[in-house]
């Protein structure tokens, strides 16, 4: 009897073991996700959370988070002037080289990301090209602990490479599609950020593609996609459409001893405030003659550029009108997952003084979400609050921050700057 008792409880033990590994499968977890979003967007069309902008701007926030303060922590690498503290900047100078019609690396591997590894997967495959022998697990592992963290930022995979590698990432707003073949006829392939419209997911989102090859003849570049498989097409046009949506964001992963020969294929891009004036100039051109969805994009890029450049009254007042943009748009057409991928919105309203939009668009965007995992919402919501005093509501979202991402130094700061209860 006590032989028999002891064989079902073992036979339970295994059987609730296999069901939790296969709950828990990362395939598994995928399609889970996948069709738990699809009834709650069924339910509440995430196209119908629309973020409307207060009209008012007050005076710049009281609140320090922290001696360093976040403005300084997050502005950083924007404005570095070249990709190492040791490197010698470039001169501002535009003349371009002559460049070979084609060319074509050759990587040693393509990985299909895993779930929502976009970012992970394809700096994987761009350093593995320079010898690098981890893998996409890896990267998450060091850029976004929760799986279901959305995105990867271009600072995160920077911070990643410099810090647990012993490479080096430069990254820039504002590239232009030559920028991109100058960097593979040189031999190093080139991460960009770009919209994209997967084929079993509804709506816009964000991707990044690694790029290794170009045919000006066939106008195209050529990509290995995590999401779609090795070598694929993408035209120069439909590239630079889509490219638009991230303000033309490309990443170059490199040897640290070839940082020189990296300089000089940046040009004037080695210094990131001439690249994000750059991206300024070209977006107000773009804004004021693009309309519906693109000329959406080319606004909310001319206040991304203004906020890099810490111009955040002008920025705030560009994001108003680009949200005016976003909600003027079909419903069908709205990108609404936009703000998984971009925190400048967050900080032009919040180094304005207006705080009770940060906490609005916080509230729209996570209200937007089947899974209202960003940490970065909750951050600036409890920046907010804690700008207002409500430091009860702060401690709570540092706290929700810091569980979905225990690698986001700023929000355990601002945490540990807010009073004792």
């Amino acid at each position: 009897m006590r032989k028999r008792f002891v064989a079902r409880l073992l036979a339970l033990f295994v059987l609730g073991f296999a069901l939790g590994w296969i709950w828990f499968h990362p395939r598994v977890t995928y399609y889970r996700s996948l069709w738990w979003s699809r009834i709650y967007y069924t339910i509440r069309p995430p196209e119908e959370q629309v973020f409307l902008p207060a009209e008012s701007t007050s005076a710049f926030p009281t609140f320090t988070p922290s001696p360093t303060s976040s403005r300084s922590l997050f502005t950083t690498p924007w404005m570095t002037a070249t990709p190492s503290p040791t490197s010698t900047p470039v001169p501002p100078t535009l003349t371009p080289w002559p460049l070979p019609s084609r060319s074509f690396l050759d990587l040693p591997r393509h990985e299909y990301q895993r779930w929502n590894n976009c970012g992970p997967a394809n700096l994987s495959m761009a350093l593995a090209y320079w010898g690098w022998d981890g893998d996409q697990m890896v990267v998450a592992r060091g850029t976004k602990p929760n799986s279901r963290d959305k995105n990867v930022t271009p600072e995160d995979m920077q911070r990643f490479v410099e810090k647990h590698t012993g490479y080096r990432l430069v990254w820039r707003g504002g590239g232009t599609l030559r920028t991109l073949k100058a960097f593979i006829a040189a031999g190093y392939p080139v991460l960009v950020e770009k919209g994209f419209y997967a084929p079993d997911v509804e709506g816009w989102m964000g991707h990044y593609l690694t790029l290794i090859g170009y045919d000006d003849e066939a106008s195209a570049f050529w990509s290995y996609d995590s999401y779609l498989g090795p070598e694929q097409r993408v035209d120069y046009e439909v590239l630079a459409t889509r490219w638009r949506d991230f303000n033309y964001v490309f990443l170059v992963p490199y040897l640290p001893y070839r940082e020189e020969e990296v300089l000089a294929l940046l040009g004037p891009w080695a210094d990131a405030r001439w690249a994000w004036e750059e991206a300024l100039r070209r977006a107000r051109e773009e804004a004021a003659t693009l309309e519906g969805l693109e000329g959406f994009f080319a606004q909310f890029n001319v206040g991304d550029a203004l906020t890099r450049l810490e111009r955040y009254e002008d920025a705030a007042v560009a994001f108003d009108e680009s949200f005016r943009r976003y909600a003027a748009l079909p419903r069908e057409e709205r990108p609404w997952r936009v703000l998984w991928y971009h925190e400048t919105p967050y900080m032009a309203y919040y180094y304005t003084g207006r705080y009770s939009d940060v906490i609005n668009l916080a509230n729209t965007t996570l209200a937007a979400m089947s899974e209202p995992v960003l940490e970065e919402a909750y951050y600036w919501r409890g920046m907010a609050e804690a700008a207002l005093g409500d430091f009860m509501a702060a401690r709570r979202d540092f706290q929700k921050a810091l569980r979905l991402n225990p690698l986001m130094s700023r929000a355990q700061e601002a945490l540990d700057a807010l009073p004792e209860e």
